[in-house]
């Protein structure tokens, strides 16, 4: 006798599954033909009983006492006598194996299971007399761990019914992920009772999670109501990864066209031979008084048959009509997988009984190698050949393993949606667990078409994986690179530093040139810095006009022209080699920038020092007994101001031979660019030229410091004093500018320098001079400006 179980009830099921009753009638048909095989058990015929479980362990161990008791399930006492059961295939859920098999355990009745794969039954020291024609769940979960690291999945929510069958499977699926980067993000039950204030608060914590895979363990008929409720929430984004139970669901993929896209292991395909024609049969003019037939037809048809005594309230019909290809979830016999299994567990169950009638006396496997009483076959004999049956059917081995769990094979399966809205389930690859370890799984790409919305956990390029302090290595936040490193890949462990010439895009994903930032005539600085060089030096040659214009006159000439004229000239180069200073710097242009501007301010302030000696020796020499004046004389002034020029032109070409300015590209000071500026080579050089500029600049400051106070309307000592005051407060505050301006705002410091002490030289010494000159000429008289006028 056969218990077969299902998830249907008549009087007390709340749905009917059309699913389970092709199952139902698969173990007929396999029992049917059986019967009718010359081959095995010949002179035997198979006797079978089903009974419903309604899917509930409660259920379940009622219908199980029933069969065990020989009665009918309604109204049978707990124990009452006994029938001549041998073994039962059952259960589809492992919640009901569980009770089923616990209870059978007593009786040493082995129970073969075609769809119960929790792990929990691979332990023969809770579960003696359990088989399986499926693969374990433990195979499962290895092979969900292995599609999550093949798809980059590696954060993810997995959802379970509150049962063994979910609670295994979290526990194997942990074990499987720990010490990967995959990571489980919220692990969530649906209850058996629905209740949907419980199942609102999963939907919050799938909704508000960056997780958007989510793994399912869960029986379709559990699954169906949680997801409806998914649907009316409207969220979306979901990429499901379905577990045995439902990835060939029909029904599903018919009702909840969101589901398009899901991937999952089913139990390998088989064939059973004339299933569909013997589905085709079924009908309630051929089966009146089978009340699963009725409900067969309420489901299909929405109808009650003429000949129905149930008390539904649906429309009649006759009973006769035409099973087609829409009703899928009864007529899909094109991949028989579950329906399959079936067929394999009542022939396993033959092979069993046709090897034990086999035995020879003698040689038998018992006590004193006797065999089984063939007229009182007890069932803890008949579990001793399911142990060692080993058959081929459909092309493929069957036997079990010590652990009565079959060997480990599973189909992927992809839900793909036609333009017509039809859902198909692609087979897309494999997984053996015969195989080498790491190489069970076996994927076709090409044959993968998602819809759009798997997704990943994973660091985009750009950022670093950075993982978190105390928690898995799958727990990790994405960090974004830092300036001047990038990473161009996902999922990056660490970014990579850019060449020294290239920096970060914005994106931190591809290295680019650096940014070559130098003070150029296309900058608003530069272009300001060249028209007040411009305007300077224009005005210095203006001043030189008038002083050439006005030559004759007592202001020109008391202030020793000649002198005059080598300042402006001298000046007018101070102006003119600010000029240098700007644009890309060359080596040519770093050397004349530095030794123009030396020797044209040396020229300058040599001038000025020549000027003050002669206005102090002019004053000096008025004192009897004094003749200084006779020292210096145009040609001593002249050898004065090239003496000290010499010695500035002496040590720049030293400077320009030993260790010359030269182009710099600073990649260090701001990184993010490279600052193209003049190296001045030599330090000692550079400051040395400078020193000797400013001690110049401090004798001619002294020396006219002294000489303020000298009688005359026109005083230039006064001027060269101020002059000199503005020259070197400008050059003692250029230093610390200088050193500490960043990149272009460097020679833009320098080029301000040499401005700003030039007008100073140009106002304090000759505005006024021009002032007198233009304005004023009644006051440009020898008289005056000795101080000799009459008021």
């Amino acid at each position: 006798m056969i218990l077969y179980d299902y998830d249907t009830c008549v009087d007390t099921c709340t749905r009917f599954d059309s699913r389970a009753l092709r199952w139902a009638l698969a173990m007929r048909l396999a029992v049917d033909e059986i019967n009718n095989s010359a081959d095995l058990l010949p002179n035997h015929t198979l006797g079978y009983r089903i009974f419903d479980s309604c899917g509930t362990p409660v259920t379940a161990q009622r219908a199980v006492l029933a069969v065990l008791n020989g009665q009918d399930v309604a109204g049978s006492p707990m124990c009452f006598g006994g029938g001549p059961l041998l073994a039962i295939v059952g259960e589809s859920g492992s919640s009901q194996s569980v009770v089923v098999s616990r209870t059978l355990e007593s009786f040493r009745i082995p129970m073969i299971s075609y769809f119960s794969t929790c792990s929990c039954f691979s332990d023969r020291k809770q579960f003696p007399t359990f088989f399986r024609v499926i693969p374990s769940d433990d195979y499962q979960v290895k092979a969900i761990a292995q599609l999550l690291k093949r798809f980059g999945w590696t954060w993810f929510g997995m959802v379970t019914e509150d049962d063994d069958y979910g609670r295994f499977a979290l526990q194997g699926l942990k074990r499987e992920i720990e010490n990967t980067d995959i990571c489980l993000a919220y692990y969530e039950m649906i209850p058996k009772d629905f209740r949907r204030e419980r199942v609102l608060e999963i939907l919050n914590v799938m909704r508000s999670s960056t997780a958007r895979v989510v793994v399912v363990f869960s029986g379709e008929g559990e699954f169906d109501p949680f997801l409806r409720e998914f649907m009316n929430q409207n969220i979306t984004g979901i990429q499901w990864i379905a577990s045995e139970a439902w990835v060939t669901a029909s029904i599903l993929a018919e009702t909840y066209p969101f589901l398009a896209g899901t991937i999952g292991f089913a139990v390998r395909q088989g064939y059973v031979p004339g299933l569909k024609e013997y589905l085709t049969t079924v009908n309630p003019q051929r089966y009146p008084l089978n009340p699963l037939v009725q409900e067969l037809w309420g489901a299909l048809y929405g109808c009650s048959p003429l000949s129905s005594n149930t008390s539904a309230q649906l429309p009649l019909c006759t009973g006769q009509e035409t099973l087609s290809k829409q009703h899928t979830a009864y007529m899909n016999t094109s991949s028989p997988r579950v329906t399959y299994n079936v067929y394999k567990a009542v022939y396993a169950i033959a092979h069993s009984l046709h090897n034990l009638f086999q035995c020879v006396p003698g040689y038998g496997p018992f006590n004193e190698s006797s065999c089984a009483d063939t007229n009182d076959i007890h069932p803890w004999q008949l579990q001793h050949y399911l142990q060692e049956v080993s058959f081929s059917i459909s092309g493929e081995q069957v036997n079990f393993d010590a652990r009565g769990d079959s060997i480990p094979s599973y189909d992927l399966i992809h839900w793909q949606r036609r333009p017509n809205g039809d859902t198909d389930f692609v087979k897309v690859g494999l997984y053996d667990g015969a195989r080498d370890a790491g190489k069970e799984l076996l994927v076709q790409d090409q044959a993968v078409v998602w819809p759009g919305h798997q997704s990943k956990a994973s660091c985009a390029p750009g950022f670093r994986k950075a993982v978190r302090n105390g928690e898995p290595l799958c727990c990790f936040d994405c960090i974004p690179c830092d300036n001047g490193k990038i990473s161009n890949q996902t999922d990056s462990i660490d970014c990579m530093p850019c060449p020294e010439e290239f920096w970060s895009n914005a994106n931190g994903t591809a290295c680019i040139p650096k940014v070559i930032e130098f003070l150029s005539y296309r900058d608003t600085m530069g272009v300001v810095l060249m028209v007040i060089a411009i305007v300077g030096s224009c005005l210095t040659v203006a001043v030189l006009a008038i002083f050439v214009y006005h030559r004759e006159t007592p202001i020109v000439r008391i202030n020793n022209s000649e002198l005059s004229f080598f300042i402006l000239l001298s000046l007018t180069l101070c102006f003119l080699c600010a000029l240098i200073f700007i644009g890309e710097p060359t080596s040519w242009s770093c050397m004349v920038r530095h030794t123009a501007f030396s020797i044209t301010f040396f020229l300058c302030i040599s001038c000025i020092l020549g000027k003050t000696l002669v206005v102090l020796a002019a004053f000096t020499a008025t004192r009897p007994g004094n003749n200084i004046m006779r020292w210096l004389g145009p040609t001593q002034q002249r050898i004065i101001i090239f003496s000290c020029t010499l010695v500035q032109m002496i040590i720049c070409a030293a400077w320009l031979i030993t260790s010359p300015p030269f182009p710099y590209r600073n990649t260090q000071y701001q990184r993010s660019k490279i600052i193209l500026d003049c190296n001045v080579g030599s330090e000692l050089a550079f400051w040395c030229v400078l020193g000797y500029i400013g001690l110049l600049a401090c004798l001619c400051f002294i020396l006219a410091f002294l000489a303020r106070k000298l009688p005359g309307n026109f005083n230039e000592a006064k001027y060269i004093t101020f002059s000199m005051l503005i020259f070197c407060a400008v050059w003692l505050a250029f230093v610390p500018a200088y050193v500490s301006s960043p990149g272009k705002f460097t020679t833009a410091v320098e080029i301000f320098a040499i401005l700003a002490s030039s007008f100073g030289l140009l106002l304090c010494l000759f505005a006024p001079k021009c002032y007198i000159i233009l304005l004023r000429p009644e006051k440009n008289t020898k008289q005056h400006l000795m101080g000799k006028a009459t008021k």
